[in-house]
């Protein structure tokens, strides 16, 4: 844990706690309902604070299944779609970042580490650097999500219980731009600086798109959805 993981960790308790309290009225598997929040609490936790990458992998894993369970079972009539869309993104995704962690870890000079500050004291030669950075991006972006990899939010949110929806723009699109930071920036510095510029048009177009989008949806959540798409483009 160190001053950029804080503010995550922070804010995610706040968060979960906010959900929990307007899960109050869910009566049905209320148990198993509030036991799947914790576990989504349990691996953004886990991810915020780990300091080795294949921990970071398997906290990102982690959350994956009680989010599908809290939408799969609690969502609306569309959620086993709905449900099954963001597995399919978001799972698919995360193969880019296993293979990305994969070449950072077995780069290492002297003996395979996984490790934060071994892995970013390790230099890499610019054309391997920005294949890590593609990998890593991909990954990220669809989490975050950057256009055009969000089109699995508006129909998550749409479908899932608003305190699933409150842990969805709260909590889960900001662990990929921790990611973005954490690794892209911190571990990726050359080849994020060919990319940053790129990266500004793509988050203003993604400002102005997603805030355009919002006010046509009649769905309230999914207006909040396209919103929080708006958001992450800052």
């Amino acid at each position: 844990m160190d001053g950029l993981s804080i503010g995550p960790i922070l804010l995610t308790g706040f968060i979960t706690t906010l959900a929990t309290l307007a899960a109050w009225p869910v009566t049905r598997d209320s148990r198993l309902f509030h036991f799947l929040m914790l576990a989504m609490y349990s691996g953004q936790i886990g991810l915020f604070s780990s300091r080795d990458l294949l921990l970071f992998f398997i906290m990102w894993e982690l959350e994956l299944i009680p989010v599908y369970l809290l939408i799969s079972v609690w969502g609306g009539k569309k959620r086993l779609y709905s449900a099954t869309k963001f597995i399919l993104y978001t799972a698919g995704s995360s193969v880019f970042l296993l293979l990305g962690v994969l070449g950072i870890g077995l780069y290492a000079s002297n003996e395979p580490t996984l490790n934060f500050e071994t892995s970013a004291n390790q230099s890499y030669p610019v054309a391997l650097e920005i294949i890590f950075y593609i990998g890593f991006l991909i990954a990220f972006a669809v989490k975050s999500p950057i256009i055009p990899f969000h089109t699995w939010l508006p129909d998550t949110h749409g479908e899932a219980h608003y305190s699933t929806c409150m842990l969805l723009a709260g909590i889960l699109l900001k662990m990929g731009a921790y990611g973005l930071v954490r690794i892209n920036m911190e571990f990726l510095p050359r080849a994020h600086s060919i990319f940053a510029p790129w990266l500004m048009i793509v988050g203003t177009i993604q400002i102005i798109y997603a805030a355009s989008a919002s006010p046509g949806q009649r769905n309230l959540k999914k207006r909040i959805a396209y919103s929080s798409v708006s958001h992450m483009g800052f």
